[in-house]
């Protein structure tokens, strides 16, 4: 057999996308459809009144404009999660956020709409919004399970503990509401034909878009069908099904045409969640050797009147480090703003408290801050006692340590520069848990000999059709261009949604099965017929490699997949399915930044990584993911906010001009480096943990520990912008 997992085999549908040949949503075309562009709400909280659309019904190339007055015809029900919002707009006159659709027009070309749209008159009875944390944290409560995890966990008595430790941190971080942001906005185009529905759908989870679909609208879900072979970036906000698609779907059935909808970058700061404004009240008590003996933390999240989703958690706090004593607390705070939904590494919010307080606690301890998680690191779960199966977080500390040149760090803050510019170096670690979903693959190896894999999971950008390419490729012993990967089509078998870090735990252990069975069935059609050389060989004794068939220990007797196909006339198929289970991958990242001080400009100019991932299955992928990861978390720490007016609630920098993110310029060059070695859990196929959204967590913590040890100044609230450093 061939080896191609763990290599970094460069992306199949690379040359599709630099081509322009990979289609998007947006780039499918329906005959006859009509654009859409919705009319948004300019107030935050209160009632439509009136909505006037005579002038843009009157507008050239309209075709209908709909209202509350309209939709509600169609008997919509509300669906539970994975939709995002606890109602659906424009069934009735409520406003419950700023942004919020409140009119759909449909036109015959795009400037059509978006010129009606801003034609249409809206009247209100405006209530005044509450917008920020600090505005209503005496009315923090805790609120009830979401996805059945509890908001409150406690462990021993952390605060006795605490108030007996040795050494004691207690602190206070911040982070501000954040978006998204990816380059591909989202879009949906529905079709109906008769009862059933098709959707090109910009979405992380074509079967989760189906059930939410089927469920609004009263249709079995086979009588829906979503699309999404492609998407340019989503980051979490592409995972939940959100109200345009629902509304898109009403508007095409309203008119009997297929509609298509692309929101505008403004339309997408309220339309699709967010990461939620965050506080985070941490206690850290050690002994002076420190070991850990209380963590205590409370966090306060923005949620909606209507809803109390928490999607920050706080697993690190519970799950990262040795400490008999943990409480954590995840409080809600009713605030007039959309529905938050999770945001890549939506544990980061956390995690950046926690290990920013770790860093303060080696400072007082004076304890080198990588000695401190060695003294605290733990081979068990401290949350649910079980051992991890292989935990090699101790490795990546000293991996990254030795490539960062750690040792030669001088621990005391501000002494290091270079000409105007202080240096300082931080680390953090970083974790992030993976989830699993229940999934099927379908391979065919047709009578050409060429294998076609069909899965409706997604390919987001990460290397999936890469990746999934080169397990078959593997199982079968096919070269990599004999095999055919398709995704992103509810019609195939079902498959896992792109979140979560759950794609690879989920989907690879169907597609390595779905090649097992399906080498075997040609094996045994080459055994068994007559006119094969293999004719009579043990199908044990068969060795598959680059679409050829060997005898063991006799390589004259050789077949080839084409060969043995055609003779047999019909194609095999075969669909795969296997089990895994959810858990954790780990690392750690090291930061050099430097700090101009008359400026107070930080730039980050190296970052070193050390993960433990389980198997690699593709390194170039692998360490994309971790160049993306940091370049998040350098966003994250920077850069990322999204501005609130108070008075209004409304976001006042819906665009990239104002909310920044990185660009390259703004991004080093990433060494990364793996430990590579299979997880022993026999559960986890391949050995591949979930590792999309580790890379990620640790970075804010680690530049804001790298800021402290630069100029002895502690931010604990981000972003680190240049007025709080001057």
């Amino acid at each position: 057999m061939s080896e191609l997992v763990g290599q970094g085999v460069a992306r199949v549908d690379g040359r599709a996308k630099v081509t322009g040949a990979a289609r998007y949503a947006a780039d499918q075309e329906v005959p006859g459809a009509l654009h859409g562009h919705l009319v948004m709400s300019t107030i935050a909280r209160g009632e439509v009144v009136e909505i006037d659309t005579g002038a843009a019904l009157a507008h050239p190339g309209v075709v209908a404009v709909y209202t509350h007055a309209d939709m509600p015809e169609l008997g919509l029900k509300l669906p539970d999660f994975p939709y995002n919002r606890p109602y659906i707009p424009m069934l009735d006159t409520r406003v419950h956020h700023h942004g919020q659709p409140v009119a759909y027009v449909l036109a015959q070309t795009l400037e059509q709409a978006q010129e009606a749209a801003g034609l249409v008159k809206v009247r209100y009875r405006e209530e005044e919004p509450v917008a920020r944390l600090a505005d209503a944290l005496d009315e923090a409560f805790l609120p009830k399970k979401f996805r059945n995890r509890d908001n409150e966990t406690v462990r021993g008595d952390a605060a006795a503990a605490f108030e007996q430790a040795e050494v004691r941190v207690d602190r206070t971080y911040g982070s501000p509401m954040q978006h998204h942001n990816p380059i591909e906005p989202h879009t949906t185009i529905a079709v109906w034909k008769g009862e059933e529905l098709t959707l090109y759908e910009s979405a992380q989870g074509v079967m989760f878009a189906r059930s939410v679909v089927a469920t609004a609208f009263g249709k079995a879900p086979e009588q829906v069908r979503v699309i999404s072979p492609y998407l340019g970036g989503g980051f979490g906000a592409k995972g939940p099904t959100y109200p345009h698609t629902l509304l898109t779907a009403a508007a095409a059935r309203l008119s009997g045409r297929p509609v298509k909808l692309v929101l505008s970058r403004a339309q997408m700061y309220t339309s699709n969640g967010h990461r939620a404004e965050y506080r985070h009240h941490l206690r850290l008590g050690a002994t002076r050797q420190g070991v850990l003996t209380a963590i205590a933390g409370t966090s306060t999240a923005q949620v909606t009147r209507l809803d109390e989703n928490v999607y920050n958690g706080s697993d690190s706090t519970l799950h990262l480090y040795a400490c008999p004593n943990v409480h954590v607390r995840q409080l809600g705070v009713r605030l007039d703003l959309p529905t938050s939904s999770y945001m890549r590494s939506p544990e980061t919010t956390a995690h950046f408290g926690l290990e920013t307080a770790m860093d303060e606690l080696s400072h007082e301890l004076g304890i080198d801050p990588v000695e401190l998680r060695i003294r605290n690191h733990n081979p068990i779960d401290p949350h649910t006692g079980a051992p991890y199966a292989g935990k090699h977080l101790l490795e990546c500390y000293r991996a990254a340590a030795e490539a960062f040149g750690w040792s030669r760090r001088n621990p005391r803050p501000g002494t290091t520069r270079d000409g105007d510019e202080y240096v300082g170096w931080g680390m953090a670690t970083e974790t992030h848990t993976y989830g699993w979903i229940r999934s099927e693959a379908g391979l065919t190896v047709g009578t050409d000999g060429r294998a076609t894999l069909r899965a409706a999971t997604q390919e987001i950008g990460t290397g999936t059709y890469t990746v999934l390419s080169q397990i078959v490729a593997d199982g079968l012993g096919l070269p990599l261009g004999h095999v055919t990967t398709l995704l992103g089509d509810t019609d195939y078998p079902t498959a896992s949604v792109s979140a979560g870090s759950s794609t690879m735990p989920s989907v690879v252990g169907p597609v390595s099965a779905a090649a097992g069975s399906a080498r075997k069935a040609v094996i045994d059609i080459a055994v068994a017929d007559p006119r094969s050389p293999l004719h009579g060989v043990p199908a044990g004794d068969v060795v598959t490699e680059a679409g050829r068939l060997f005898a063991r220990g006799e390589r004259g007797r050789v077949d080839t997949y084409r060969d043995v196909m055609a003779r047999h006339g019909s194609a095999v198929e075969v669909v795969g399915r296997g089990d895994n289970a959810p858990g954790h991958s780990f690392g750690a990242v090291f930061v050099e930044v430097r700090i101009q001080p008359r400026l107070g400009r930080v730039r980050v100019t190296r970052v070193v990584t050390a993960h433990d991932p389980g198997r690699v299955l593709n390194r170039r992928t692998a360490r994309g993911q971790v160049i993306g990861g940091v370049t998040w978390g350098i966003g994250f720490a920077l850069m990322e906010h999204t501005m609130v007016d108070p008075n209004t609630a409304r976001v006042v920098n819906p665009n990239l001009s104002t909310y920044l993110v990185p660009v390259c310029a703004d991004t080093p060059s990433v060494e990364a480096l793996f430990v590579d070695r299979p997880d022993p859990d026999r559960r986890v196929a391949l050995g591949a943990r979930g590792f999309g959204e580790t890379p990620g967590t640790g970075v804010p913590a680690a530049i804001g520990n790298a800021v402290h040890h630069a100029i002895g100044r502690r931010l604990r609230d981000v972003p680190f912008t240049r007025d709080k450093l001057l």
